[in-house]
């Protein structure tokens, strides 16, 4: 958590909270605030689950989980319970609540395991799973590369064909699909990608878009044609085609980027504002501020 004072804080959320300034300036804000962490970056992001766009609000969910301070309990489960709000945004604060890792929020996850909305009952079986796994006291090996905090740990094998094998089984449990998603990511190789990017054509859209933000995570440019392919889908929920071209952006070839002007006009909001979010991402990863930062850390 950085120091921040509490007036530079209110002021970078007056930004996240404006709607007359472009999104992409409201995301840098966010990520801001993020890693600035503590009361006054939370209220900051609470403000803001007011606003009319789902992809804005579903990455302040996100962000509040990734800061995994308690404080934020109390407005992720107020985010869950509020079925006024998008699928995609209680989903995301269901994940948040499993990320902060507090045994108290199980009640809560559990009240929502039948939820009519299968993207939000599915990501409370997960965030259960993970839950409970730290009950257990079970080791959660820090094995993870991208200093993200994982729904669920990786799983303990490192052989790709039985990983695969798992990740492909519909009939095993999402928990258990999903470690061995974050197991192929973590192996990093070309055999592993192509393995994880055959989850795109999973039978669960929540399955399907975490894959997506897994392929985004290793921004290996082979996985290129099999997002481009999810995202051109316009029968794909949009929740996964959203994930397809932020995962793009993150690639940033020029590929990549030819891709997502396409869809800068797509008639699904979520989409079209992902694409916008995802081409100022390539801009940064091109910059040569971006370069000259990766070539510090080598």
């Amino acid at each position: 958590m950085v120091k921040v004072e509490a007036e530079k804080v209110k002021s970078i959320g007056g930004v996240l909270n404006d709607k007359n300034r472009p999104l992409k300036e409201r995301f840098r804000a966010l990520f801001t605030l993020r890693n600035i962490g503590g009361q006054d970056a939370i209220d900051c992001i609470n403000q803001c689950f007011r606003d009319d766009s789902a992809l804005l609000k579903h990455e302040l969910a996100y962000c509040l989980g990734q800061m995994q301070d308690r404080e934020a309990i109390p407005v992720l489960v107020r985010v869950l319970e509020d079925v006024n709000q998008e699928p995609m945004v209680r989903h995301e604060a269901a994940e948040a609540l499993g990320a902060i890792g507090c045994l108290s929020v199980k009640p809560v996850l559990e009240k929502y395991l039948n939820d009519p909305v299968i993207e939000v009952a599915e990501t409370c079986e997960i965030a259960l799973g993970r839950l409970n796994w730290i009950d257990k006291k079970e080791e959660l090996r820090d094995e993870n590369p991208y200093a993200s905090v994982d729904p669920t740990p990786p799983a303990s094998t490192k052989n790709i064909a039985d990983l695969k094998a798992t990740l492909m089984n519909e009939e095993e449990s999402l928990f258990n699909r999903y470690r061995a998603m974050f197991s192929l990511r973590n192996i990093r190789t070309k055999e592993s990608i192509l393995a994880l990017a055959a989850g795109l054509k999973g039978g669960s859209a929540l399955f399907r878009h975490e894959v997506a933000f897994v392929l985004g995570q290793l921004q290996e440019p082979c996985s290129i044609p099999f997002l481009a392919e999810n995202l051109r889908d316009t029968a794909e929920n949009e929740m996964v085609r959203h994930e397809c071209a932020e995962a793009l952006g993150a690639i940033a070839t020029e590929e990549c980027i030819k891709i997502l002007n396409e869809y800068l006009k797509d008639d699904k909001r979520v989409v079209k504002e992902s694409c916008e979010v995802a081409l100022d991402l390539c801009d940064y990863e091109n910059s040569p501020e971006f370069q000259y930062a990766n070539l510090l850390k080598e």
